[in-house]
């Protein structure tokens, strides 16, 4: 038998009495918890003393880089979910009533466009409002944006630009986003066979009957008969934020078909950004830019961490943080599926 000395700490004792346990690995693994246990309640008695914080030992290069690296993952990653599940709706609403004064502006003026160029043959920016879109069974009144591309979409839903506009003869396509930013086709799997929807554009009130729900493998509508209309809307198919495909909504034009103009882009033109479920890489630039700046305010925040104290680092340095972080997750969105 081992005797202990009385005065001795309660970690050397578990230590002596550990060495002589029969089972190694055993008493190693308690002498392990009682050992964790005592540096919690250290922990814990210091927190609750007057006694100074003892100066954090530095750390070497590769653990200071570890450390940046898990601030730049920590930042990427909130600052995402934000972005996708509360500031995209917010920034969505804001353009659609920016939109919204603007098409309604040109609609009194009698300046709204009607075709895919102006009398003068200019041809319509992308990101135009081009039309007013209305399905009341599913409660979805947008704007409609001229361009399908996936930073096009952040605003509303965007007309493919290979189509006609809605209101004439031919089949016209509106894709829209089924989740993020407002998510405005979020409900559209919902709508029923016979259900209305209108469309305004310059060149009035169009409206339309659903003839059908399809998704991907599902047999096409009869063909177009020479001067029908029909629209065509689209977004991602399954559960959001999980698109496993494409679901089409088509209705056919109740109303008397509007004349159209020349089509600028057609299917063999059309940009592949453009295309359903598609990125826009067109400002990766700026992607690559605020990723960049949020690398030096991870390692700024690391030299932070020391230097100052963590309070301090925290304080001064989340708020940078965020902003960077936010900028970076709204180019980083234009990555993602257009109907996404």
């Amino acid at each position: 038998m081992t005797l202990v000395d009385d005065g001795a700490a309660p970690e050397a004792a578990e230590v002596i009495v550990a060495t002589q346990a029969p089972d190694g690995d055993v008493a190693a693994t308690a002498v392990e918890r009682r050992t964790w246990r005592a540096r919690v309640r250290h922990f814990f008695s210091r927190s609750n003393s007057d006694e100074p914080d003892t100066p954090l030992p530095p750390l070497d290069p590769k653990l200071q880089l570890v450390r940046a690296v898990l601030v730049l993952i920590l930042v990427l990653s909130v600052s995402v979910l934000v972005e996708l599940l509360v500031l995209s709706g917010v920034q969505q609403r804001s353009s659609q009533q920016r939109l919204f004064d603007s098409f309604r502006a040109d609609l009194a003026a009698g300046t709204a466009p009607v075709g895919a160029t102006d009398a003068e043959g200019r041809v319509l920016a992308s990101g135009s409002a081009m039309a007013y879109l209305e399905i009341p069974s599913i409660g979805v009144r947008q704007v409609v944006v001229q361009g399908t591309s996936s930073g096009v979409m952040l605003d509303g839903p965007g007309h493919r630009l290979d189509s006609p506009f809605p209101g004439q003869a031919g089949t016209s396509v509106i894709m829209g986003r089924r989740a993020s930013f407002g998510g405005p086709f979020l409900r559209l799997p919902e709508v029923q066979e016979g259900d209305q929807i209108r469309v305004t554009t310059g060149q009035g009130e169009s409206d339309y009957e659903v003839i059908g729900v399809r998704r991907d493998g599902d047999p096409l509508p009869a063909p177009l008969q020479s001067g029908e209309g029909r629209l065509l809307l689209m977004t991602a198919d399954g559960r959001p934020f999980v698109p496993d495909g494409v679901v089409r909504v088509d209705a056919r034009l109740v109303t008397t078909p509007q004349p159209g103009r020349a089509q600028v882009v057609t299917a063999s033109t059309l940009p592949p950004p453009d295309q359903p479920m598609a990125s826009d890489t067109s400002t990766i630039w700026a992607l690559v830019f605020w990723l960049q700046a949020l690398l030096v305010a991870s390692v700024a925040f690391v030299w932070a961490w020391h230097r100052w104290s963590r309070a301090k680092a925290w304080i001064v340095m989340t708020p940078v943080l965020l902003v960077i972080g936010l900028f970076v997750a709204q180019q980083g969105a234009k990555l993602l599926p257009n109907m996404f």
